[in-house]
């Protein structure tokens, strides 16, 4: 949600007794000698007295049986596919027999600049899973795309935090409707002056309303409708982490010097260790 939105968020478990410490990672878990957890050392120095630890660890997707399969599939990645479901393979080039949905399906969506999207949520799944079902079977020229724009919520000490669209894509965000103190209020978030998503706090109903404006492309700041519209309502910098570089080797090389014979194969940095890549020789006319 954003730095501005989290700061709310963060206020919101501080006010109900949560010691949330930001940017603080366990360096350590130390038992009693006798296999029970007893105390947590963090990367502050400081030392938790603690019964219970839960660790997050996040989701990979189930892709190992695909390696060999020829598609763009990875286990943190997931599935590529087109707005019609339709799986990518190894050389970017869209299959017509292979159809992806859900969690482990990565779609490039035509709102977010044709991003690839991951979106884990049961709705999605369900929806995806209708348009990857009607594509399967029906005709290609009245094949449809996926466009549905992503939701999720959540509730924290009686507080309901709703979401649509995707707010990470965003530069700006403004608090259009309601009051933050009150933790009652939506606040909308643009890139470039195009509304790009919205989380509402205590305010799902107009979750609709936005996600409308969201799927029209709609300019940013909105023009939110309600009587509850805040009179400083200005749009400051959304405070999103900046994007990194990849962390991994791809998993994919090109094998074969020609050009026109080029063609990608699936190499995890593992395999590579123990095998290595030959090439075939190259004739007078590649050469040159």
């Amino acid at each position: 949600m954003g730095g501005v939105i989290g700061d709310v968020a963060a206020t919101l478990q501080r006010q109900h007794g949560v010691d949330l410490r930001c940017g603080v990672t366990v360096t350590e878990l130390e038992d009693d000698g006798n296999g029970r957890l007893r105390r947590a050392h963090l990367s502050d120095g400081t030392t938790l007295d603690v019964e219970v630890a839960v660790v997050a660890l996040g989701s990979l997707r189930n892709t190992e049986w695909l390696h060999d399969s020829g598609l763009a599939a990875d286990s943190n990645w997931g599935v590529a596919c087109d707005p019609a479901c339709r799986a990518f393979d190894l050389n970017g080039i869209v299959t017509d027999n292979v159809f992806v949905a859900g969690d482990v399906a990565r779609a490039a969506h035509p709102l977010y600049d044709f991003e690839f999207l991951g979106v884990e949520h049961w709705s999605n799944a369900v929806a995806q899973a209708e348009v990857a079902a009607h594509n399967m079977v029906c005709a290609p020229a009245r094949r449809r795309p996926y466009l549905a724009v992503p939701t999720f919520w959540s509730a924290q000490f009686g507080v309901n935090i709703k979401s649509v669209g995707v707010p990470r894509f965003a530069d700006e965000v403004v608090v259009s409707q309601g009051s933050v103190d009150k933790h009652r209020f939506v606040a909308a978030y643009g890139r470039q002056g195009r509304l790009v998503g919205a989380v509402t706090v205590n305010q799902g109903m107009w979750l609709d309303f936005f996600e409308r404006l969201i799927a029209e492309s709609a300019p940013f700041p909105p023009a939110a409708p309600g009587f509850d519209r805040p009179a400083d309502a200005q749009p400051v910098p959304a405070r999103f982490p900046t994007r990194g570089l990849p962390s991994q080797q791809p998993d994919v090389i090109p094998i074969c010097h020609a050009s026109s014979e080029r063609r990608a194969t699936f190499a995890p940095p593992r395999q590579r260790a123990s095998q290595s890549r030959t090439f075939p020789e190259r004739t007078e006319s590649e050469a040159s």
